[in-house]
């Protein structure tokens, strides 16, 4: 499934090259987020014993959490393999209280079909789509990482290019694709289980166009309003009530998501600088 450290390099990307200077490598990030988790849980830990208000109310970061909240990462060089943060209730504020070794259920992703998303965050209009680009050719972590993560900032012809000055309003989803099916017909699917992928000839000319699995739930749309609006980003131009009249081909697959905002890439990337 995708990391929290994927997200982390695509941001390291991106910022490399509107900084103009060498990016991390995908091994260096992995390596110093397990790090930088580390001396997070440390910290915690001294603080275990005081009881001033402030020390009750130390808060980890939404991405600690989520490891807090979540089973052992599949990558061998995440935070997450090689701690485990013990959490009482939601787990959302309260401090890590044990620390215990635990192991990789699986062997680390190394290729895979992927999808980067750039989404802006404001408090006023919550979040808006600022870039999206992907391949369903498997691809090596480490370069198709950063190559659409640079693709889907500046190439997604929907948009100008991110800039610099955007950066601390981003939040950048890393989606890998996986189990790839072909579908018995436009309804054979779930929401919120699967993307889908459509292709189809109407009046001679081939049309094709994909939704990632979390697009319908986050609309709110239906599976037949799904499709209608495959259809239309494809270009099909058709009368809605007719689409049934089309012959479509549907692959159905599944993704594996994480996101991360920018000021939690800030956070590590200020505490590597330091280090």
């Amino acid at each position: 499934m995708a990391t929290i450290e994927h997200c982390l390099y695509c941001f390291e990307s991106l910022a490399a090259h509107l900084e103009k200077r060498k990016p991390l490598s995908l091994a260096d990030v992995q390596k110093s987020w397990a790090e930088y988790v580390n001396s997070l849980s440390a910290e915690e830990d001294d603080n275990a014993g005081e009881t001033s208000p402030r020390s009750k109310g130390t808060k980890r970061l939404p991405a600690l959490r989520r490891l807090a909240a979540s089973p052992a990462s599949t990558s061998s060089s995440s935070a997450s393999s090689t701690l485990s943060l013990q959490q009482t209730g939601s787990g959302a504020d309260t401090p890590a209280t044990s620390i215990s070794s635990i192991s990789s259920p699986s062997p680390p992703v190394t290729e895979s079909p992927l999808f980067v998303t750039w989404n802006t965050l404001s408090t006023r209009h919550g979040s808006s789509l600022r870039g999206c680009i992907g391949t369903f050719e498997p691809q090596e972590l480490e370069d198709g990482l950063e190559s659409y993560a640079l693709t889907s900032a500046l190439h997604d012809t929907r948009f100008n290019p991110i800039s610099a000055r955007e950066l601390p309003t981003l939040e950048v989803a890393v989606t890998l694709l996986t189990d790839f099916e072909d579908a018995d017909g436009p309804m054979d699917w779930e929401i919120g289980t699967h993307g889908l992928r459509l292709s189809f000839y109407y009046h001679g000319q081939r049309y094709g166009s994909t939704y990632l699995p979390d697009v319908a739930p986050e609309q709110g749309w239906t599976k037949e309003e799904t499709v209608v609006s495959l259809m239309r980003k494809a270009g099909w131009m058709g009368r809605k009530d007719k689409w049934r009249d089309v012959d479509l081909k549907v692959v159905r697959y599944q993704g594996r998501r994480e996101s991360l905002e920018y000021a939690e890439y800030k956070r590590w990337r200020d505490w590597v600088d330091k280090k």
